[in-house]
């Protein structure tokens, strides 16, 4: 199994979930905000994975990564990122709210 293989399957259910947060909630996913996120969480992993593998910390089999890189980080890696901007909106939109009440 390769890495995209790998994410495609993680990929699915994070996408799975934020459309059952979507119907469930009955809400609209807040999208400027996401998309800020995303690209924060995009340069981060830019950023730190590129340094992580610089100095040998992490490292990928050459057979299962696509060949497109971003510095020296396999741009597989930042699946990762895509998937924690949608998933944790997902998740907040699932659990109870509470009330003022009860605060």
């Amino acid at each position: 199994m390769n890495y995209w293989q790998l994410n495609a399957i993680f990929l699915a259910a994070v996408a799975m979930l934020g459309c059952l947060a979507l119907v469930k909630s009955r809400r609209v996913m807040p999208v400027l905000p996401i998309l800020g996120t995303l690209g924060i969480l995009l340069l981060v992993t830019a950023v730190f994975d590129n340094v992580m593998i610089g100095i040998g910390l992490v490292g990928y089999d050459a057979a299962k990564i696509s060949g497109a890189f971003i510095g020296i980080a396999p741009l597989e890696d930042f699946a990762y990122a895509v998937a924690a901007a949608v998933l944790l909106p997902s998740v907040w939109l699932l659990l109870p709210g509470r009330s003022r009440e009860e605060s």
